[in-house]
């Protein structure tokens, strides 16, 4: 009997946290501690060296530093913003210690 109410309150909390516009580990606004870029509203998990704590950011905006997109999804440079491309060299090195920074363009203007 007691598991039928401990299952019924989990169900509750649960239930309540994802109905929510604000949940607990998704949809976190700017500011936010994170672990993934998933888990943002803006899509970028940011963190400013390898000791500090990762937190939601803004995208990059055109000439800003941004990072290209990878499959670890903190960064040290947000990702451009949609319809801007980060023009960045490309290495194995860079991809592994996410140093691969470049700058957001506009792929619709030309140089």
């Amino acid at each position: 009997m007691e598991r039928a109410w401990v299952l019924l309150l989990l169900t509750c909390i649960l239930t309540e946290s994802f109905a929510s516009p604000r949940g607990l580990i998704f949809n976190l606004d700017n500011g936010e501690l994170c672990l993934q870029s998933a888990q943002c509203k803006s899509n970028c998990c940011h963190r400013k060296s390898g000791l500090s704590l990762a937190r939601c950011a803004d995208k990059a905006a055109e000439n800003q530093e941004c990072s290209r997109k990878h499959l670890y999804g903190v960064y040290y440079r947000c990702p451009c913003e949609s319809g801007l491309t980060c023009k960045a060299d490309w290495t194995i090195v860079g991809s592994i210690t996410n140093s691969d920074f470049g700058i957001c363009q506009d792929p619709a203007k030309k140089k």
